[in-house]
């Protein structure tokens, strides 16, 4: 039986989208409450037959890159080029020590690619050598002259607009490129021109409609509506947590560590009020209990920082095509006083989840000095989310 043909995937993102304009490089805005690479890029990090995805990075977004797919398996980045073609060169080169039978070749613009065209993407390549995904122009294709006038009308019928993930086998299309430096050829807008131009024949199969390029701010709003219009299956989730008092001089509260004279009796850094949003999350997702997934009887948990907990909890959202919509929490005790930290400890929560701190709420109460709360024996949370999952949830 013939082994599994290795795959990898270059995802091009080194250019600047100045048409998108103001707000830096489009590929690290968001849309839909995920960055757009991110997007384009777990695709092939989550394809069972992608082997490696080798990313191609501006070196001046490399923080941007490294914050933005954090949470995903990928190669080390390879540095851009002032082209296109100069970048995807630079991903085929970093790809020769690994020599993947087939690479794919994929424009970090493109968020919306789905398993589907990338699975059609390896079986065209594996069968053919090098083919694109396609779809059919609706519109009449006018060829028009410098002076603005009509000189042509192509027969709609043998038109395709080209996508990505464009497929070759590796060999050739790196080959192609290293020949196209030799001759001094760098205007290829994208790998399919390449390959013809270096004698390759290019076959098509079925692209995506939604696998559309974002270009322009106009792009961004579209796909904001669309995928908003998918997000109707809302949910609520409540989450509580507990910790007693013990000896310290801190205690760590929403993010924040909170001078006091007393620290909390805990198995990791103990912030009832991260908890109970981690708690409210899951709940909402029907996805288990904090302890569940980080058990305190495991010891890798040990006096661990809880912003990991709930950066997980938001990872599981965005992993099944969900946001947040509104995150609330709210800490019962006696001290330390909340009120003057609240606005910290919401900022807080927003670098941790990056939900929007519009989104975030921070609240306290006493028990009336009621309970072991009333006491200073300890701090109890409690916490709502409320979150947003495509209807096929």
């Amino acid at each position: 039986m013939p082994r599994p043909e290795r795959t990898a995937a270059i995802l091009v993102a080194a250019g600047r989208g100045l048409r998108a304009g103001a707000g830096g490089p489009k590929q690290y805005r968001t849309v839909g409450g995920q960055t757009v690479i991110f997007r384009a890029m777990a695709a092939f990090c989550r394809h069972p037959d992608v082997a490696t995805v080798q990313p191609v990075v501006n070196p001046d977004d490399i923080a941007m890159f490294n914050e933005a797919v954090q949470s995903l398996p990928h190669a080390q980045p390879t540095n851009g080029g002032a082209t296109r073609q100069e970048s995807v060169h630079a991903g085929l080169e970093a790809l020769a020590s690994i020599k993947p039978d087939i690479v794919l070749i994929h424009d970090a613009a493109r968020p919306f690619v789905t398993t589907a065209v990338i699975s059609r993407a390896i079986e065209a390549a594996g069968r053919t050598g090098a083919a694109i995904p396609a779809i059919a122009v609706a519109d009449t294709i006018k060829l028009v002259g410098a002076a603005g006038d009509v000189e042509d009308t192509p027969e709609r019928a043998r038109l395709r607009i080209a996508q990505t993930p464009q497929a070759f086998r590796y060999d050739v299309i790196l080959e192609a490129h290293r020949k196209a430096v030799r001759e001094g050829r760098n205007d290829f807008t994208d790998d399919a021109a390449l390959a013809e131009w270096a004698g390759l024949t290019v076959a098509t199969f079925e692209g995506d409609a939604a696998n559309m390029k974002l270009t322009t701010p106009e792009d961004f709003v579209r796909e904001e509506a669309r995928l908003a219009a998918q997000l109707g299956d809302i949910r609520t989730g409540t989450g509580y947590d507990v910790h007693a008092f013990g000896e310290g001089d801190h205690v760590m509260l929403c993010g924040v560590r909170v001078p006091h004279n007393k620290g909390f009796l805990a198995h990791s850094d103990g912030d009832v009020g991260l908890h109970a949003l981690v708690d409210a999350i899951l709940g909402a997702l029907a996805d288990g209990d904090i302890g569940s997934h980080f058990p305190p009887s495991d010891p890798k948990w040990k006096g661990a920082s809880s912003d990991r907990f709930l950066k997980y909890a938001i990872e599981r959202v965005t992993a099944r095509g969900g946001r947040i919509a509104n995150l609330e929490v709210t800490m019962i005790c006696e001290r330390p006083k909340i009120g003057p930290l609240r606005d910290t400890m919401r900022a807080k929560i927003a670098e941790i989840s990056g939900v929007d701190i519009s989104r975030i709420a921070v609240k306290a109460t006493t028990s009336e000095r009621l309970g072991f709360t009333g006491r200073e024996e300890g701090i109890a949370a409690t916490a709502s989310a409320t979150i947003r999952l495509p209807w096929s949830e």
